[in-house]
């Protein structure tokens, strides 16, 4: 099996399959993702939130906001599963989506956890990680609030972000208020689409 053109284990393919059976079951009851997108379970956003964990493949602890359907999130913890190392919590505040996710980690043995928070009280919760991901949640100037208190706390701190084919317009309008780093990593599996690599985050009246 072949991720964005990167091969992947035997056991590591077992375990999305596990998952992919897990959360075909769940979104016939609950909203996991647009039903419009079920039908590209894989290409639509297996590999594309695998494009996280390629990016940066060491492993490290993660905070993923609005994990939803566990994308992408808990893609990255079942990729890190073969290595025993790595963790990434997983934040998601509705309580049927995050029971979701719980019984995702059992099914799958991926190396996460579940917090059932709000985006904006997780840096009470979670006080260390060094990397941060979100796929389909939020303006950038909002997730740089959700971030900040990360990066303040890690100076070698990054957030990977998918975003579409707007994201210059969101990119000018934070950069109003924010001071940072990007790398723009073209998308592999959305034409347009860019994955936004942000380090060195802080407000511009810090600054």
């Amino acid at each position: 099996m072949k991720l964005n053109g990167q091969s992947v284990s035997r056991e590591t393919q077992e375990r999305l399959e596990r998952f992919a059976g897990h959360f075909e079951k769940w979104a016939k009851s609950i909203n996991l993702v647009a039903p419009s997108t079920r039908q590209q379970f894989w290409d639509r956003h297996v590999a594309d939130s695998a494009q996280i964990h390629q990016l940066s493949p060491t492993p490290k602890a993660w905070i993923d906001i609005g994990s939803g359907g566990g994308f992408p999130g808990l893609i990255t913890a079942i990729l890190l599963a073969e290595r025993g190392d790595g963790w990434v919590h997983l934040v998601e505040s509705n309580n049927k989506k995050a029971s979701f996710l719980r019984t995702a980690i059992r099914e799958t043995g991926a190396r996460a956890s579940v917090h059932a928070i709000r985006a904006e009280t997780a840096p009470a919760d979670i006080e260390s990680a060094v990397a941060m991901s979100a796929r389909a949640l939020a303006d950038l100037s909002l997730l740089f609030e959700y971030a900040a208190p990360w990066f303040r706390r890690e100076p070698q701190f990054r957030a990977f972000f998918h975003k579409g084919r707007d994201y210059q317009r969101e990119i000018d309008k934070a950069r109003d208020h924010w001071d940072f780093d990007l790398v723009k990593h073209d998308s592999k599996v959305e034409p347009g689409s860019v994955i936004l690599e942000i380090s060195r985050l802080a407000s511009s009246s810090a600054s």
